[in-house]
């Protein structure tokens, strides 16, 4: 396996952090990493809330790719707490194929990094509604 897989899913689990901001709000329970195309790593958190202000993991480290100046998406890994991960959900795979419309399907996913199962976002995004 890729040694940047190893990096990425480190990178997740160095800023998982489960706390409580308030009585409305949780954030650090699941932790994702982005590689760009350009090679650099990104992460984030979920942040939860009591409505539906809150964000996943990958899209707090799309965001955080797109603040840095990038939009390319290369490879994606989340953590959970008890260190499994798995795919993302389906507004965090919208907003890679609106991000990369023409190249979304090439987009690697690690779904389980004790076994190694690498997906691609195509294989689990087959048809995109637009």
């Amino acid at each position: 396996m890729d040694q940047i897989w190893t990096e990425m899913y480190e990178a997740a689990k160095a800023v998982l952090n489960e706390r409580r901001i308030s009585k409305y709000v949780t954030c650090g329970e699941v932790a994702a990493a982005i590689l760009s195309k350009s090679g650099k790593i990104y992460t984030g958190v979920c942040i939860d809330t009591c409505s539906t202000l809150g964000i996943c993991a990958e899209r707090n480290a799309i965001f955080n790719m797109i603040t840095n100046g990038e939009q390319e998406i290369d490879k994606v890994i989340c953590v959970f707490e008890d260190g499994t991960n798995g795919a993302p959900c389906g507004a965090c795979r919208e907003l890679m194929v609106q991000l990369m419309p023409e190249t979304y399907k090439d987009i690697e996913i690690m779904v389980d990094y004790q076994a190694k199962r690498i997906v691609k976002l195509g294989d689990i995004t087959p048809e995109w509604w637009i």
